[in-house]
C-alpha cells in the first residue's frame, strides 16, 4: 500500500496551493467582509482548468481524477471557504449530473461552459419542507404538450444567482403512483450513469413516499425562475446562496435529465459524490487553522518565550495534527474508492462525519490559541470559525451521516 500521491497529484497540489497562497488568500478578508462574489478568481481557476477537473477533456474538463479534484479543493479551504465551495458546488453538484446523467446532446450543450467556468452550474435540491428528507420533495413539474411547467420553491442554493450562473438542475415530482410515466424529451435514459461508480443508491426508477422524482435543467434568464435575494449567512460570505421560485417556469422536455422517474437515485449518488468534495473541505480548513495557529504560538510572546514552548499550547496543536492526518486519509480513501468504481458511500459519509467535526473542533481551537486576537475579523481564524460550522450540516448532516453509515455497517 504506497500512501504517497503521484507526481500527477503532487503537481496539482502544488499548483493549487500557490494559487491559494498567490491569488486568494490576499483578498479574502475583503471578499468576506465585502460580502462581495470572487469574480475574478473564478476567471483565474477557469483559465487553470480547475473548474472541470474531474471531467473528460473531450468536453473541456481536466481529465482529473476525484482525489486530485479532493486535492484542489483542501488546498482552496486552507485560505478560504467561500472560493472552495463556489469551486466545490459547482463540480460535485452543479457539473456532475450533467455529466453522470445526460443526454450526449446535454453534454456538449453545457460541460465546455461549465468545466471553463465560463458558466457555474449550481443543483436545486433542498426546500423548505425537505432538508434531511430530501424525498419529500414539492416543487412540480408537469407536462404540457413538449413542454415541462415547473411550480415550487428551493431553498439554501448555492451558485445559482451570480451573474455568470448558467443553470440549476432541479429535482421536481413529476409523477405520483399509478400515473402512467408520459414521455418528453427523447429517451435520455443511458446519459453516462453507467460509468458512475456504484453508490449502494435506489434502483433507477425508485420512488419517494410515492412520488416520482425526476431532475429537470432549468437554464438562469428563462421566464417563470426566479433566484431571491442572498442570505445574510454566518460563514461563507463571499459565495452566493439564495432561494429560489419557479412559477409557471416552462422548459423543453428535452431538459429532462436521465430517464422520467429516476430523480430519487441521481440525487442520493451525486449526494454520496458530494460528500467527498466536503469532506475535503474539513481538511482544508482544519489544516489552515493548524497552520495559522502554529505559525502565531510560534510568534506570540509570553512570561518571556513563544508560547508554542508551554505544553498547553503544545497539547492543543499536536491534538489537532493527528486528528487531522487521520482524516486526510479517510477523505483520499473515499476519493480513491470513487475512482476504482468501487461502492464509495460509507467511507465518503464516514469522512464527511469526521471532517466537519474536526474543522469545527480545529477552528475553535486556532482561535483559544490566538486569545484576544481570535475574536478580531483581522485574523484569519476568526473566519474559520464561522465559515466550519456549515460542514456539519450541508451535503447532508451529521445525523444523517450516521444514519448512512449505520445502514452500511447493515444496523
Amino acid at each position: 500500500m504506497d500512501f504517497d500521491l503521484s507526481p500527477d497529484h503532487e503537481l496539482i497540489r502544488r499548483t493549487v496551493r500557490e494559487f491559494a497562497e498567490g491569488e486568494v488568500a490576499p483578498v479574502a478578508e475583503e471578499l468576506d467582509r465585502t460580502k462581495a462574489f470572487p469574480y475574478e478568481i473564478v476567471r483565474k481557476l477557469g483559465s487553470l482548468n480547475l473548474m472541470g477537473i474531474p471531467f473528460p477533456q473531450e468536453y473541456g474538463g481536466g481529465g482529473g481524477d476525484t482525489l486530485a479534484y479532493a486535492l484542489a479543493v483542501e488546498e482552496l479551504t486552507r485560505v478560504d471557504s467561500s472560493v472552495a465551495i463556489t469551486l466545490c458546488a459547482h463540480t460535485s453538484l452543479g457539473t456532475q449530473p450533467v455529466y453522470l446523467f445526460g443526454s450526449e446532446e446535454q453534454k456538449r450543450e453545457w460541460l465546455p461552459q461549465l468545466c471553463s467556468g465560463e458558466r457555474l452550474g449550481a443543483f436545486g435540491l433542498t426546500e423548505p419542507e425537505a432538508g434531511s428528507d430530501a424525498g419529500n420533495t414539492r416543487t412540480r413539474a408537469r407536462l404540457d404538450g413538449e413542454e415541462w411547467v415547473v411550480d415550487g420553491a428551493k431553498q439554501f442554493i448555492t451558485n445559482a444567482g451570480t451573474e455568470i450562473s448558467g443553470m440549476v438542475c432541479i429535482t421536481a415530482v413529476t409523477g405520483e403512483d399509478g400515473e402512467a410515466p408520459a414521455r418528453a424529451g427523447g429517451e435520455n435514459a443511458g446519459g453516462s450513469g453507467t460509468r458512475a461508480a456504484r453508490t449502494g443508491g435506489a434502483e433507477p426508477n425508485a420512488r419517494a413516499g410515492g412520488k416520482e422524482i425526476s431532475n429537470i435543467i432549468v437554464p438562469n434568464g428563462t421566464p417563470g425562475y426566479e433566484q431571491g435575494e442572498p442570505y445574510r449567512k454566518m460563514g461563507w460570505n463571499a459565495s452566493d446562496t439564495r432561494p429560489l421560485s419557479f412559477s409557471g417556469c416552462r422548459v423543453p422536455g428535452a431538459n429532462l435529465l436521465g430517464p422520467r422517474g429516476a430523480g430519487f437515485r441521481q440525487f442520493l449518488q451525486i449526494l454520496d459524490i458530494g460528500r467527498i468534495g466536503v469532506a475535503a473541505m474539513g481538511v482544508g480548513l482544519a489544516q489552515g487553522a493548524l497552520d495559522q495557529a502554529l505559525g502565531y504560538a510560534k510568534a506570540r510572546k509570553a512570561f518571556g518565550k513563544s508560547i508554542s514552548k508551554f505544553q498547553a499550547i503544545q497539547a492543543k496543536l499536536a491534538d489537532m495534527s493527528v486528528e487531522i492526518e487521520a482524516a486526510r486519509l479517510l477523505v483520499y480513501k473515499a476519493a480513491r474508492e470513487k475512482d476504482a468504481n468501487r461502492n464509495f458511500t460509507l467511507t465518503a459519509a464516514q469522512a464527511k462525519l469526521k471532517t466537519g467535526r474536526l474543522a469545527v473542533r480545529c477552528a475553535e481551537e486556532a482561535v483559544q490559541i490566538h486569545g484576544g486576537y481570535g475574536y478580531i475579523e483581522e485574523y484569519p481564524v476568526c473566519r474559520f470559525y464561522r465559515d466550519a460550522k456549515i460542514l456539519t450540516i450541508g451535503e447532508g448532516t451529521d445525523e444523517v451521516q450516521q444514519m448512512v453509515i449505520a445502514r452500511a455497517l447493515g444496523a
